[in-house]
Formats: C-alpha cells, sequence, structure tokens
C-alpha cells in the first residue's frame, strides 16, 4: 500500500479508470461479438444492422484510447468481410 498520500489517491484512481475502461471494453466485445453470432448463423440482415451499431463502439474505443486505432480498423476489416461473405451490403 501507498505511503505518501499522493500515490494513494493515484492508486485510487488507477483503479477507477481500470474499472471504467473494462466496462467499455466489455460493451464493445459484446457488439462485436453480436455480429459475428449473426454471421455465423448466415443472417446477413441481422448482422449488417449489429455492425452498423457495433462500429461507433469500436470508433469510441479509439477515440479514448483503450484500443489502437489500428486495433479498430482491423476488427471492423473482418467484421465488414464476414458480412459481405453472406452476400449483404
Amino acid at each position: 500500500m501507498a505511503n505518501i498520500k499522493s500515490a494513494a489517491k493515484r492508486a485510487r484512481q488507477s483503479e477507477r479508470r481500470r474499472q471504467h475502461n473494462m466496462a467499455l471494453r466489455s460493451r464493445m466485445r459484446t457488439a462485436i461479438k453480436k455480429v459475428k453470432n449473426a454471421t455465423a448463423a448466415g443472417d446477413a440482415e441481422q448482422a449488417a444492422s449489429l455492425y452498423k451499431e457495433a462500429v461507433p463502439e469500436i470508433d469510441t474505443m479509439i477515440s479514448k484510447g483503450i484500443i489502437h486505432k489500428n486495433t479498430g480498423a482491423r476488427t471492423k476489416s473482418r467484421l465488414s468481410k464476414g458480412i459481405k461473405s453472406l452476400g449483404a451490403d
């Protein structure tokens, strides 16, 4: 445990930020998982609509610095590629 007040405060702040970032990351992962499940089920229309909901989640995580921009771009690209393979726009 921290011996200095400022170090103790930084530890509290870090833990709060960690919890918040974990919640945001979980929300993003859930959105991605919904798209993947719809794609695996072969439901092109539902997958496309879920993709449109997932993209802003991913973009938000990029802008908040929770994931790297290349990771977000790669994820969006792979989701889009899966949907296009089903024959949807």
